[in-house]
């Protein structure tokens, strides 16, 4: 028995070694064969994106577009695979051939090609047909529909505002329009009314009703309609479609309501010769450091549409260093274009002397309900021109003097 027992502890101690050894080799290969620690896998274009394929910071078309550099150029009647048109499966579509050999490359060609034939139209009939299509949008502004009627019992003139049609689009990036309609009753211009704004509609139906108390049936046809067809922006000043103006002489309400329909019309914006004339007169009080304003009087102002004389005032800014640090504005003055307003603004001046300081009065056209359009523009300074930087020179020169002078209105 004591023989046999150290060849049985030689054989255990064999054994367990060899079990170890096995052990270790087979976690080896497991942590070979092991899948990487990755989450996900993509292919695209045949490309496995690992992230131990970024190490070189490529971009994964680079080598695509070697590729394309380094091939020959193909010419245009061969036969032609576009790799990108195959499906998930990675099989072409089928292209419906003419009648004939279907391996016969002639016959094969024109369907290819056909995206070619298209390119190779010529930029100017491009031009000329984008220039035909913009002159038809800009002559056809759409049509007006709407209704008079006179009641005789109120002593009331009513026009209904129906709707209108074919409007243009006015936002280049929604290519629609958010229309309104501004009605006023010439002459005079004392019944001014707008319909509320329809969002995103080129054929707005208002079907709004504005009715005019007193006004006499035989002053009736002494008067205009002027429908103003406008796109509302938020951002900056309403686009003008167009207009219409109706002129009512000829026009029998007695026998009821009539129904009317006009093209509507680019709007006529009559611009005169000049932008009229005004009398300012300032003072400078080098004491107290002020600018006294006087806006005295506006002389020849044009008309700033068909719908007749403007109701005209004066706003004025003051800037220092190019930056608006004080406005104030006059009353507005009713129908005419000599106005006379005689008021008077005190501005304090932040610095000493008038080199930086510049004085804007802007001459606008009230429109309620509306933002108001500027008929002229005036800037007196030291870098002005003309009578702008001579009038200024003069009151520096004369502190404590009031000094008046006419000048002529630019566009603002």
């Amino acid at each position: 028995m004591k023989e046999f027992l150290p060849n049985f502890i030689a054989f255990g101690l064999v054994f367990t070694v060899s079990l170890f050894a096995w052990i270790c080799c087979q976690r080896k290969s497991s942590k070979s064969n092991k899948t990487p620690p990755y989450k996900f896998v993509h292919v695209l274009k045949g490309v496995d994106i690992y992230p131990e394929n970024l190490n070189s910071k490529k971009k994964f078309g680079a080598d695509d577009k070697n590729e394309v550099k380094n091939k020959p150029a193909v010419p245009k009647n061969s036969l032609h695979l576009d790799l990108e048109k195959r499906d998930l499966n990675g099989n072409f579509p089928k292209t419906n051939l003419k009648a004939g050999s279907p391996s016969d490359p002639e016959n094969a060609t024109p369907k290819l090609t056909l995206e070619g034939e298209k390119e190779a139209v010529s930029p100017d009939s491009l031009k000329s047909s984008t220039s035909l299509t913009s002159e038809e949008k800009q002559e056809k502004l759409g049509t007006l529909f709407f209704s008079l009627e006179y009641n005789f019992e109120r002593k009331a003139f009513v026009v209904n505002i129906k709707e209108a049609r074919g409007l243009p689009a006015m936002d280049e990036q929604s290519m629609t329009s958010d229309p309104y309609i501004k009605m006023t009753i010439l002459p005079e211009k004392k019944h001014k009314v707008k319909t509320r704004v329809l969002r995103k509609t080129l054929d707005p139906a208002f079907d709004e009703t504005f009715t005019f108390y007193g006004i006499p049936y035989t002053q009736i046809q002494e008067l205009a309609l002027h429908f103003t067809i406008l796109s509302f922006d938020r951002f900056s000043r309403d686009d003008i479609i167009g207009e219409v103006l109706i002129p009512l002489s000829g026009i029998e309400l007695s026998e009821g309501k009539m129904l009317m329909n006009r093209e509507i019309i680019k709007r006529n914006v009559r611009k005169s010769s000049g932008r009229g004339e005004l009398l300012i007169s300032l003072c400078y009080q080098s004491t107290t450091n002020t600018l006294t304003v006087v806006v005295l009087k506006a002389r020849h102002l044009p008309k700033s549409d068909v719908s007749g004389l403007s109701d005209p005032y004066v706003k004025v800014n003051l800037y220092h260093a190019k930056k608006r640090i004080s406005k104030k504005k006059t009353h507005v003055k009713k129908c005419t274009p000599n106005a006379v307003f005689n008021e008077l603004f005190v501005f304090d001046i932040p610095c000493e002397g008038l080199e930086d300081i510049s004085v804007e009065f802007l001459v606008l056209d009230s429109e309620r309900g509306s933002r108001n359009e500027v008929i002229g523009q005036l800037v007196l300074s030291a870098a002005a021109e003309g009578t702008g930087g001579e009038h200024w020179k003069e009151i520096c020169d004369y502190p404590r003097r009031q000094i008046a002078k006419w000048h002529v209105l630019c566009d603002g």
